[in-house]
């Protein structure tokens, strides 16, 4: 597999500073999602998508496993793009499926691609490999081109972790770099009853509580900090006005934080809290006005069979 870095250890390390920095500085505080992903937080999100409660995963599959083949028959795409790729799992239904000559797998974890690209190699000796290791929110100019063949996923509802300004620079930076006729699958939890949502982000056995919390142990352990992470709470709050789910972490009593790395030194009131994730949940109409006002045209959506979960086919005018 080849492999294309463009996002060194350095730049991780400078973009965590940068980010804690400015996040323990503000008010109310917070911290952004992507950086519960260390390798137990890794860990730990996989065993959330096997959690009873947590239906995206399961649902977003039963779509792909229905319509893979529709996706194939409508795009013909030969050139497969996973924006946040991971270890591609449900990225094979797609390559079982499609024509494809190429796989670009994109993410911000070296190891995790250089561990995931032998094994898509071995699996499917007929396909190309590159992956490339980046941010989806500064990288997407560097994907290899295509010839209007390319077909670029991006599942698992990420893109509900941006801010609304945040989400359509993304879609505006994805779109101009698409060539005309080339695609975008695209995945987005639904707007559904309150309870059905927050039990996803607080199961009942406390595995998204520990992941929520492991934001702190990589912060003590990249940053130099003495967060007492047990002492934290998890809670999961549903924002209608919003339409989004945010996770916050709740300090269970008065704490004082030294964080060595940045020089900075923060007390926690009892009952403080940190937003760690938000996690905006969709309606079609929306969905369709996002794509529109980046020059993409919605051409298919599907949902699960309880209607949780969709993915929407659009092409790039």
């Amino acid at each position: 597999m080849n492999l294309d870095v463009h996002l060194s250890p350095a730049d991780l390390a400078a973009a965590l500073r940068a980010d804690v920095a400015a996040g323990m500085s503000a008010s109310p505080r917070w911290l952004p999602p992507k950086w519960f992903y260390d390798e137990r937080g890794g860990q730990l999100f996989d065993d959330i998508t096997r959690l009873p409660e947590y239906y995206p995963a399961r649902a977003e599959t039963e779509i792909l496993t229905g319509r893979a083949a529709e996706v194939a028959a409508v795009t013909g795409a030969t050139h497969l793009v996973e924006l946040g790729s991971g270890t591609s799992t449900k990225t094979r239904i797609l390559l079982d499926a499609l024509p494809v000559r190429r796989f670009t797998p994109f993410d911000v974890d070296e190891a995790m691609l250089s561990a995931a690209g032998p094994a898509l190699e071995a699996a499917y000796p007929g396909i190309e490999v590159q992956g490339v290791v980046g941010d989806f929110q500064h990288h997407l100019g560097v994907l290899p081109g295509g010839d209007g063949d390319r077909l670029v996923a991006f599942l698992g509802s990420t893109i509900g972790n941006l801010e609304p300004p945040e989400r359509a620079k993304l879609l505006a930076d994805l779109a101009s770099s698409l060539h005309r006729d080339e695609w975008l699958l695209l995945g987005t939890d639904l707007v559904k009853d309150e309870a059905t949502l927050v039990a996803a982000y607080d199961d009942a056995q406390g595995v998204t509580a520990d992941f929520n919390r492991n934001v702190l142990r990589v912060v003590n352990r990249q940053l130099q900090a003495d967060f007492d992470v047990d002492a934290f709470g998890h809670r999961a709050v549903w924002v209608p006005e919003d339409e989004w789910i945010e996770m916050r972490l709740v300090a269970g009593g008065a704490q004082q934080v030294r964080i060595a790395a940045l020089d900075l030194n923060l007390s926690f009131a009892p009952g403080e809290e940190v937003r760690t994730e938000i996690s905006s949940k969709f309606r079609r109409e929306g969905v369709e006005a996002e794509l529109a006002a980046v020059d993409m045209e919605l051409l298919r959506w599907w949902t699960d069979a309880e209607g949780r979960f969709a993915l929407s086919l659009s092409r790039r005018a």
